[in-house]
C-alpha cells in the first residue's frame, strides 16, 4: 500500500448511494485503499472493474460481509484486519441499510427483526470490534442516517421496543425510521465513547433513484429530490468537512451541508436511550447467542 493512500473500511458499497460514493472517489486525485464488505462478492468485484479505475493509485478489496448475520461480521473484521495490517484506517463508511417489514422472526434467531440487525445493530456490532483500531487511527467514522429519524412512532421512543423486535407489527417505513434512529443514538453513542475519533451522521437527502428509495415510493418528480451522484456529494461531504460546531452533540449533517440544531434531533440526545439501544460487545454476543 502506497503512504500516500487513505484506508476506508466500508458496509453497503454495493450498489446505490454507497457504490457511487466510492466510484466518486475512484474518479478523484486522493489514491485510496477500499476494504469493502458486501454479500455478493464476486457482483461486487464485477461493478467496481467495470468502473476502469486506475489501479496503480487505488485499491479495490471485496471481502464477505451479510449484516443479516453478526458471525459474518465476526468474520469480515477478521478479514478486513488482516487486510488493513498495519495501515492507519482513516475512514469507517456506515452505508449498509434495508427496509422490510418485521414479519417473521429475527435473522439468525435473534430477537430483532431484520430491518434493525442490518440498519443498527450489526454496524455497531462492528464498531465494537473494530475500536482498539479506530481509536489508534483516530479514525473519521461517517454514519449514513436519514431525515426519516424525526418520524418514530407517535414521536416516543418506547415504540422502539415492539417496533423493532423479531414478529413486530409495524410497516417497513416505521421499522425503516425507527432503526434509523437508533443509528442516530448510536452515532452520539459512540461520539461520547470515542473522543480520539471524529463522528458524522449525514443524510444524502431525498434520493429515489436507489433500490431502497424505490421500495418507499419515491419518485423524482418530489420536491428537493436528488440523483444519486447528487446524493453521494452529500454524503462525501462528510468526509471533509471541518467547520464543527461547538456544541458536540450537534452531528447530523444535512443533505444541505448543515448541522441540524439541536431540537430537530431532540429526541435522540437523551444518553440513557443512546445506552440502551448501543449495547456492549458482551451483552451483544450473549443475548445473540455468539458467545463461546
Amino acid at each position: 500500500m502506497s503512504a500516500s493512500q487513505k484506508t476506508f473500511i466500508a458496509t453497503g458499497t454495493s450498489s446505490g448511494l454507497g457504490f457511487e460514493v466510492v466510484k466518486q472517489l475512484l474518479e478523484g486525485e486522493q489514491a485510496y485503499n477500499f476494504i469493502l464488505g458486501a454479500r455478493n462478492t464476486e457482483k461486487a468485484e464485477a461493478a467496481f472493474e467495470d468502473l476502469k479505475y486506475d489501479t496503480t493509485k487505488h485499491t479495490v478489496t471485496v471481502l464477505p460481509l451479510d449484516l443479516q448475520s453478526l458471525r459474518s461480521v465476526q468474520v469480515f473484521t477478521q478479514q478486513a484486519l488482516a487486510t488493513l495490517g498495519r495501515n492507519k484506517l482513516d475512514y469507517l463508511f456506515l452505508a449498509a441499510g434495508t427496509i422490510d417489514n418485521g414479519e417473521g422472526p429475527g435473522p439468525h434467531g435473534s430477537q430483532w427483526c431484520t430491518g434493525y440487525v442490518v440498519n443498527h445493530l450489526s454496524q455497531h456490532y462492528l464498531l465494537h470490534l473494530l475500536r482498539e483500531t479506530l481509536v489508534g487511527s483516530q479514525s473519521r467514522i461517517v454514519f449514513v442516517s436519514s431525515g426519516s429519524v424525526r418520524n418514530v412512532r407517535n414521536s416516543d421512543p418506547k415504540t422502539l421496543d415492539a417496533d423493532l423486535k423479531a414478529n413486530s407489527p409495524a410497516g417497513a417505513y416505521s421499522i425503516y425510521s425507527a432503526s434509523k434512529f437508533a443509528g442516530l443514538l448510536g452515532a452520539h453513542h459512540w461520539r461520547r465513547n470515542l473522543p480520539q475519533c471524529t463522528i458524522v451522521a449525514v443524510s444524502p437527502g431525498l434520493v429515489p433513484g436507489t433500490g431502497l428509495a424505490s421500495n418507499m415510493g419515491l419518485t423524482m418528480d418530489m420536491p428537493d429530490a436528488k440523483t444519486v451522484p447528487e446524493g453521494a456529494q452529500n454524503l462525501l461531504r462528510a468526509f471533509t468537512i471541518q467547520d464543527f460546531p461547538v456544541d458536540p452533540e450537534q452531528i447530523f449533517l444535512t443533505s444541505w451541508g448543515e448541522w441540524w440544531p439541536k431540537d430537530v434531533i431532540g429526541l435522540s440526545l437523551d444518553k440513557q436511550l443512546q445506552d440502551k439501544w448501543c449495547p456492549s460487545l458482551e451483552e451483544i454476543e450473549k443475548s445473540e447467542g455468539l458467545s463461546a
